[in-house]
């Protein structure tokens, strides 16, 4: 379920706004006043910000500047401003939509579900394990270690991808070669052993020690890290 903060001061629009999110399974934090927004927005995981521009207490425009200078929240604005240097603004100090009122109920609805369906599918491809020490994105085919981007061939890359996404069998060294190669492979099953040394030496904090690429004697390899 995701979180979203609805900053709105007409108490009748923001009811009807909060039943569609509500029909729709979000869940919905309401207030009319910038500073409980902040509050709000403070104590608790907020996935997105729909926020008015007239506000009684503090201006939207300060808020979303705020709210996006503190996090990576997505932010939604409504306002009654329709021209094209407003809609400018609001884009450049944060807003990633900006909807104009009068509008329909359901069109927000529809965005709110659009904007969650796009990151749902972005965080199907990223992956991280070990409380954030790696870091997998696998559409982009980049690894980072605590933070910091390391380079894998592409050969690398495929062998970690392939036993992240069998996770928990072990795979022969044979096994990796036809699932990734083919039969026609033209080298020698130990070249996966070279592979897997290099790799580890770029991601694990030990190669000695190997937490990510578990070797399981006489069989193969499996992927041991855990996933957050």
């Amino acid at each position: 379920m995701y979180n979203i903060l609805l900053v709105e001061d007409e108490e009748s629009v923001a009811k009807v706004i909060k039943a569609y999110l509500e029909k729709h399974n979000y869940r919905v934090y309401y207030t009319g006043y910038g500073k409980e927004a902040l509050n709000i927005f403070k104590n608790n995981q907020i996935d997105l910000v729909i926020l008015d521009l007239m506000l009684p207490d503090i201006d939207g425009e300060s808020l979303c500047k705020v709210f996006y200078e503190q996090s990576e929240v997505y932010i939604f604005m409504l306002t009654a401003k329709s021209d094209l240097n407003s809609r400018i603004e609001g884009l450049n100090i944060g807003a990633d939509e900006y909807l104009v009122k009068p509008f329909s109920p359901r069109e927000l609805v529809a965005r709110v579900n659009a904007l969650f369906r796009r990151i749902k599918k972005e965080e199907c491809h990223k992956v991280i394990y070990n409380d954030g020490i790696l870091f997998i994105d696998d559409e982009r085919r980049l690894v980072k270690v605590n933070n910091k981007e390391v380079t894998l061939t592409p050969n690398e890359f495929d062998i970690l991808t392939l036993l992240i996404k069998n996770k928990g069998l072990v795979l022969s060294r044979n096994q990796i070669i036809n699932k990734l190669f083919g039969i026609e492979f033209d080298g020698y099953d130990r070249t996966i052993d070279v592979h897997i040394k290099n790799i580890r030496k770029k991601i694990e904090i030990d190669s000695k020690n190997p937490k990510y690429i578990i070797t399981v004697i006489k069989v193969g390899y499996k992927f041991g890290g855990d996933e957050n």
